[in-house]
C-alpha cells in the first residue's frame, strides 16, 4: 500500500444544480420513484452526524425530549457508557408515561451488558427480541433485523450505522472509537423510517400503534429532498440493491463510497467498474487495519485487483474500524443508512437506507469522506499483485461463503 495524491478538502464541491443541472437530478429522482415505486418527499431537514462524540448526545437529547412515544430499533446493542446511558434514558421516558419500544435483534443483541433489559423492562420498556432462535422459523434465522432507527413523538427520527455500545464512542482517534455516521431527520421521511421500525415490530405480535399515535402532517423543516427505502431478505434484488445500482449508473463525475463490509455481487462490480470506463471518479473507502470481521474482509480484498484494474481506486482506513455506510454521487445525491454494500446486506438483512438530495448534506458528506482519505492508505496495484500465497489462500477459502458474508 502506498500514500496517493487525493484532492484538497472541499475540492470539487459544489452548490446546488452545478454538476449535473435540475435536469439530471429530475431524471435521477424520476428513475428512483419509477424503479422504486417510493416518492421522494420534500420539505426535510437532515443533519449529519459525526462518530459517537455527535451522535450519541444528539440522540440521548431527542429521547430525553419525548412527551409520546419513542421506537427504538438495532441490531448492535452491547455494553459499555452508551449501552447504560440509553438505558436509562429510555427508562426515565417510560416512567414518565411514554410508550416506549425497543426491538433489539437477537443475534446482534446477543452480547448486551447483564441487567440492562431487566431494568428497562421494570421500568415499563416493552423489549422485544427480533427473530429469537429456535422461536421464530428456522428459515428466518440468518435474516437478521440491521436496520438502526429511533422515532421520536412520530416528528423526528435517527438513521445510520451506529449501535449502542462502547465501541462507536468518542471521534475515530485511535483503535478503541469506531468511525461512524449517523442522520438526524425532521421532515415527511420520518414517516418512511417509522415504516421500517412497525414492519420488524410486526414480527413480535404486539399493537402496531394505540391512542399515542397521531399521525401528525409534517411541517416544512428543510430543503432536503428524501427517499426512504426499506430492504429484506427476498430471492432475487431488493430495492436498496436497486438504489445503489441506479445511483451508480447514474454518475457522470466521481463516486465516493465507504462501506463497512464491502463484497460487491458481481452486477455491482460491474456497475463501478463501467462508471470508471466512462471517466467516472471512482473512491472506495473501506476498513484497515482495524477491521472487526477478517473473514468479510478477506471477501472484499478478492476484488480488490479486479477493481483497482479498471481504475476504481480502493483506500483503507487506518486509525480505527470504519463502519459508515455512505455513497455520495457526483456532489448532487448520497445514499446513506444502514445497508452496506455485501451480499449480506443485500440478500438477507432488514436494512434502512435514504436517498437524500440536498447541496448542503452532500457537501458535508464529501468534506468528511476527504477528511478519512487523509487518514487512508490507497491500494498500490502492483504491489497488491504480488501479495503473499497465503493471502491468496485465505480469500480463496472465503470464495464459497461470500453470498452470506
Amino acid at each position: 500500500m502506498s500514500e496517493a495524491t487525493r484532492p484538497e478538502p472541499g475540492e470539487g464541491v459544489t452548490g446546488p444544480g452545478a454538476e449535473g443541472g435540475e435536469d439530471s437530478r429530475r431524471r435521477l429522482r424520476r428513475t428512483l420513484e419509477c424503479l422504486i415505486g417510493v416518492h421522494f418527499t420534500e420539505g426535510n431537514a437532515v443533519q449529519v452526524l459525526h462518530n459517537g462524540d455527535e451522535i450519541f448526545p444528539a440522540m440521548l437529547e431527542a429521547i430525553g425530549g419525548a412527551r409520546r412515544s419513542v421506537d427504538l430499533m438495532t441490531f448492535v446493542y452491547w455494553k459499555g457508557w452508551p449501552a447504560r446511558a440509553f438505558a436509562d434514558a429510555l427508562s426515565d421516558r417510560a416512567r414518565a408515561g411514554v410508550r416506549v419500544r425497543v426491538l433489539i435483534d437477537a443475534l446482534g443483541g446477543f452480547h448486551i451488558e447483564p441487567g440492562l433489559v431487566q431494568a428497562m423492562e421494570a421500568a415499563g420498556v416493552d423489549v422485544q427480541w427480533f427473530r429469537r432462535p429456535l422461536v421464530r422459523s428456522p428459515f428466518k434465522q440468518n435474516h437478521r433485523g440491521h436496520r438502526k432507527v429511533c422515532v421520536v413523538d412520530e416528528s423526528l427520527a435517527f438513521t445510520g450505522g451506529v449501535g449502542i455500545a462502547e465501541e462507536w464512542a468518542g471521534d475515530a482517534r485511535d483503535e478503541t472509537q469506531w468511525r461512524d455516521t449517523h442522520f438526524r431527520v425532521e421532515g415527511p421521511a420520518v414517516d418512511g423510517l417509522a415504516a421500517a421500525f412497525v414492519q420488524d415490530w410486526a414480527e413480535t405480535g404486539r399493537s402496531l400503534y394505540d391512542e399515542r399515535d397521531r399521525f401528525p402532517d409534517h411541517p416544512h423543516r428543510g430543503d432536503a429532498v428524501v427517499q426512504v427505502v426499506r430492504g429484506s431478505a427476498s430471492i432475487g434484488w431488493d430495492d436498496i440493491h436497486t438504489v445503489w445500482y441506479v445511483l451508480m449508473r447514474s454518475a457522470r463525475r466521481r463516486i465516493r463510497l465507504q462501506s463497512a463490509y464491502f463484497a460487491p455481487d458481481e452486477a455491482m462490480r460491474a456497475a463501478l467498474r463501467e462508471a470508471a470506463a466512462r471517466g467516472v471518479e471512482v473512491d472506495v473507502l473501506v476498513p484497515g487495519p482495524h477491521a472487526d470481521k477478517r473473514v468479510a474482509q478477506l471477501a472484499g480484498e478478492a476484488v480488490y485487483a479486479e477493481l483497482a484494474d479498471a481504475g476504481v481506486r480502493v483506500w483503507n482506513f487506518q486509525p480505527s474500524m470504519l463502519h459508515t455506510k455512505i455513497m455520495v454521487v457526483d456532489g448532487t445525491a448520497a445514499l446513506v443508512g444502514s445497508s452496506n454494500l455485501n451480499r449480506r446486506s443485500l440478500d438477507h438483512d432488514e436494512e434502512v437506507a435514504m436517498v437524500v438530495l440536498d447541496a448542503a448534506v452532500v457537501e458535508v458528506l464529501e468534506q468528511q469522506f476527504l477528511d478519512d482519505l487523509g487518514r487512508s492508505r490507497e491500494i498500490d496495484l502492483d504491489r497488491w499483485r504480488q501479495r503473499s500465497p497465503r493471502q491468496r489462500a485465505l480469500e480463496a477459502a472465503v470464495a464459497p461463503i461470500r453470498r452470506w458474508l
